[in-house]
C-alpha cells in the first residue's frame, strides 16, 4: 500500500507542479501582452493628439478642449510654455518617456512630443486604464489559478487511483501464488491498456510455469520408474543367488547385472543429454554436413542386417552443434531400425528455406492420434517391445528438444514404405 500511495502522490504532485508552471508562465505572458497592447494604444492616441495640436499651433484661441486622458503644453524655441491644458499647472518634461509621475495626479503618464515650426508640442497620456485593466485580470487569476490546480490535483489523484486499482488486485493475487498453487491466475482488466497487457503476460508466464512444473513432476516420476526397473532386476537376481546358491547357472548373475546396469547407464546418459538440450545450443556451433552424418548412420544400420536406402542423400549443410545433431540423426535411425521389418530409408534434401532430413521405415507406423505424443518424454507406443530392446522413451524427445534448440521443426507422417516418416527441417548455414 505504501508503494501504491507513493506512486499516486508523486504522480499527482508532478502533474500539479507542471500545470502550475504552465499556468504561471501563461498568466505572466497574458498580463505582459495585455499591458503592452494597452500602452501601445494609449501611445498611438497621444501621438494623434500631439499631431492635432501641432496642426493648430498657429491658430488663434485655445488649441483644444479639456481632456481627462491627456495633458498638453506648447513651447516656443526658448522652451517657454505658450499654451497648455487648462487644468495643468506644472511643466511637463521636454523629452519622451514611457512612464512618469506628474505632481497632483494619481496615475503615471507617458510623454510624447511633436515639433511644429518653431514650437514643440508635449502631450502626457494617462496610464490609468492600463493599471485598471491589469488589476481586473490579476484578481481572477489569483482566485482561478489555485482552483484550477486543485481540480487538476483532484482529477489526477482519482485517475491514478483508478488506474492503480487493477495493479493492486494483481499484486494481491500474485502474493497468494506459490509453487503449489500455480493454477491460480491474476485478474485481467477489461480495458485494452498496458495494465491489461501486463496481466495477460503474467497469466501466460504462470501458464508456462505450471506446465513446466507439471513436466518436471512427470519427468521425475517417469525417471524414477525407469530407474527402478533395472534396479529391481539386479536386486531380484542377487537375492535369488544369495538365498539359493547354485540356483542360477554360473555367470548368469554377472550377465544380469551387466545387462541391467547397461540399461541404467544408457538411461542416465540420455537424461543428461536431454537436460543439456533443454538449455539450448551451446556456443560450440560450426558448419555441420548433415549428409555425412546420415551416410555414417546408414552404414551402421546396414551392419544389423536391415536394408538401408540412402540413395536420396544429397548435400546439406547447417549451422549447429555437431554432437547434438549427430545424436538427432542416430536417434531417428535407431528408432526406424527398431520398428522396421526389413527396410529403412534415409534422405537429405536442400531446400530454399533450409535442409530437410527424412528417416522412414516399413514398420507398423504411428497412429495419427499418437504422432504428437511420441515426442514426449518416456512415451512408448509399443511398451513391451521397446523395453525388451532397451528403448527408454527418450530418443524422440531428445530429437524434438535438439531440433527446436537449433531453430528447426520435426514432423511425423506416414511413409510410402508403409511405416513412419520423420522429417526434420533445419535452417541452412
Amino acid at each position: 500500500m505504501v508503494d501504491r500511495a507513493s506512486v499516486r502522490v508523486r504522480t499527482t504532485a508532478l502533474s500539479v507542479l507542471v500545470m502550475a508552471v504552465a499556468l504561471l508562465v501563461g498568466s505572466v505572458a497574458l498580463l505582459l501582452m495585455s499591458r503592452a497592447s494597452l500602452r501601445n494604444g494609449i501611445e498611438t492616441a497621444a501621438e494623434e493628439r500631439a499631431s492635432t495640436l501641432a496642426a493648430q499651433v498657429e491658430s488663434p484661441g485655445p488649441a483644444g478642449e479639456p481632456d481627462d486622458d491627456f495633458l498638453w503644453q506648447i513651447r516656443d524655441a526658448a522652451g517657454v510654455v505658450v499654451r497648455s491644458s487648462p487644468e495643468l499647472d506644472v511643466t511637463l518634461p521636454a523629452e519622451e518617456t514611457d512612464q512618469i509621475d506628474i505632481p497632483g495626479t494619481d496615475h503615471p503618464y507617458l510623454i510624447v512630443t511633436e515639433d511644429a515650426d518653431s514650437y514643440t508640442v508635449v502631450v502626457a497620456a494617462s496610464l490609468e486604464e492600463v493599471d485598471e485593466s491589469t488589476d481586473a485580470v490579476v484578481t481572477p487569476l489569483l482566485i482561478g489559478l489555485p482552483l484550477v490546480l486543485l481540480v487538476v490535483g483532484g482529477v489526477t489523484w482519482l485517475v491514478v487511483t483508478r488506474a492503480l486499482a487493477p495493479v493492486e488486485r494483481i499484486r494481491r493475487e500474485v502474493e497468494e501464488i506459490t509453487g503449489e498453487r500455480l493454477d491460480r491466475r491474476v485478474p485481467e482488466p477489461a480495458g485494452r491498456d498496458e495494465i491489461q497487457r501486463l496481466a495477460v503476460t503474467m497469466n501466460r508466464m504462470l501458464t508456462r510455469l505450471e506446465e513446466s512444473r507439471q513436466r518436471q513432476q512427470r519427468f521425475v516420476a517417469d525417471a524414477s520408474h525407469e530407474l527402478r526397473s533395472p534396479l529391481s532386476s539386479i536386486r531380484q537376481a542377487a537375492e535369488v543367488a544369495r538365498t539359493h546358491p547354485g540356483a542360477l547357472p554360473e555367470g548368469e548373475l554377472a550377465e544380469a547385472v551387466l545387462e541391467e546396469s547397461g540399461r541404467m547407464q544408457r538411461l542416465v546418459e540420455q537424461l543428461l543429454l536431454l537436460t543439456r538440450t533443454g538449455e539450448g545450443v551451446s556456443r560450440s556451433v560450426q558448419d555441420v554436413d548433415i549428409d555425412d552424418l546420415a551416410l555414417a548412420e546408414a552404414r551402421r544400420v546396414r551392419r544389423s542386417g536391415l536394408t538401408v536406402d540412402a540413395s536420396g542423400v544429397g548435400a546439406g549443410r547447417v549451422r549447429g552443434e555437431l554432437t547434438a545433431l549427430a545424436q538427432v540423426v542416430r536417434n531417428l535411425t535407431d528408432n526406424a531400425a527398431r520398428h522396421a521389418r526389413s527396410t529403412v530409408g534415409v534422405r537429405v534434401v536442400t531446400r530454399a528455406d533450409g535442409v530437410e532430413l527424412i528417416v522412414e521405415d516399413d514398420g507398423g507406423g504411428i497412429p495419427v492420434g499418437e504422432r504428437e505424443r511420441v515426442f514426449e518424454r518416456f512415451v512408448r507406443l509399443d511398451e513391451a517391445r521397446t523395453r525388451d530392446e532397451g528403448g527408454s522413451g527418450l530418443g524422440l524427445a531428445i530429437v524434438w528438444e535438439t531440433v527446436h534448440a537449433h531453430g528447426g521443426t520435426v514432423t511425423v507422417t506416414e511413409s510410402p514404405l508403409g511405416g513412419a516418416r520423420f522429417g526434420v527441417r533445419l535452417p541452412a548455414s
